[in-house]
């Protein structure tokens, strides 16, 4: 299935209630899966042309043109200190937009391939143990068990914490 496929329904689908039940997209990056909110989601687009801006960290990819906007991408295998992520066949962008400090930001998050949209009830997150993490534990919401395998349930917000990355640029 092409990247783009996923675009549309599944991400709007999903309402405000109290539902136990949130809707996660999974995605590998790094040979690990991983999953964010959807509710964050905008789109997933074929990896392209990415412009590198000078002076950036290494984990900032460029920026790309969405449709006449700037967007900043981040490699999140490289905000992993994993190093960069290699471009293959499946390597997309996936398009988040996030409140921060009350203003809305798009940004591009670069990973090996996106995979399914998931339901998990919010109780079957747990906490992550306090060892044996491949990533910053405040990056990390939680694991959940889905079909007999552990997935990490990032903290997206802080993964890509605006006033965090910011800093680095200084």
């Amino acid at each position: 299935m092409e990247p783009a496929a996923l675009i549309t329904s599944e991400f709007t689908s999903q309402s405000q209630n109290d539902d136990p039940f949130l809707q996660f997209l999974t995605f590998m990056s790094a040979r690990e899966v991983y999953a964010i909110d959807t509710l964050c989601v905008r789109e997933i687009i074929e990896y392209g042309q990415v412009t590198t801006v000078p002076m950036m960290p290494d984990f900032i990819r460029g920026v790309i043109n969405l449709r006449g906007s700037v967007v900043p991408v981040i490699d999140l295998q490289a905000r992993f200190c994993k190093g960069a992520t290699q471009q293959g066949i499946r390597t997309c962008i996936v398009i988040l937009e996030m409140v921060q400090a009350g203003e809305s930001q798009v940004l591009g998050i670069v990973v090996d391939s996106v995979s399914e949209v998931i339901e998990i009830e919010l109780a079957e997150i747990k906490p992550a143990p306090a060892i044996g993490n491949r990533i910053r534990e405040d990056f990390i919401r939680g694991m959940v068990k889905v079909r007999g395998e552990f997935l990490t349930v990032l903290q997206i917000e802080q993964v890509l914490s605006v006033s965090e990355i910011s800093s680095q640029l200084h």
